[in-house]
């Protein structure tokens, strides 16, 4: 899935992302909204993970969509 349509369909994606990553505050997914470079971020900010542990989590719930 492309970013274009993560970012089309972010209001429903983020109820999954609130279930997949309970740690994220729902300001985190708003300004998030559809840009996987800051929820890499945050990602790394809110559970401790390295940079490449983030950017394989958001890549594998990208391919699931």
């Amino acid at each position: 899935m492309n970013t274009d349509i993560i970012q089309g369909e972010w209001k429903q994606l983020s109820g999954c992302i609130k279930e997949k990553w309970g740690d994220l505050t729902d300001d985190d997914i708003d300004v998030a909204e559809g840009h996987s470079e800051y929820l890499v971020g945050k990602l790394q900010e809110r559970y401790g993970w390295s940079k490449d542990r983030a950017e394989k989590e958001v890549r594998d719930f990208r391919s699931r969509l």
